[in-house]
């Protein structure tokens, strides 16, 4: 997919390049080269970044079911420390 957009903003470029003065070849390349690429590349990332958002919540569910016990179980017992005594 980026081949594409890189070739498309070199032509973009060159076509820019020819434009008669300065004004008309910034607006030529952001309007025909920037502007469209930017909204192709983000649609195109979408699904890819709805799976990494998946993936992300998915682990952080995980972790909060590790770090809970489970139902109907107490966590570890607390170490009960020794009295003066020894005992």
């Amino acid at each position: 997919m980026y081949i594409v957009a890189i070739g498309w903003i070199y032509v973009a470029l060159m076509m820019s390049i020819t434009e008669t003065n300065l004004v008309a070849g910034v607006a030529t390349f952001l309007c025909y080269g920037v502007a469209p690429v930017s909204i192709v590349v983000y649609i195109m990332g979408t699904p890819g970044r709805r799976r990494r958002r998946q993936a992300r919540e998915a682990a952080e569910r995980a972790a909060e079911r590790a770090a809970k016990p489970p139902a109907g179980q107490a966590g570890p017992k607390p170490v009960e420390e020794a009295d003066a005594s020894g005992r």
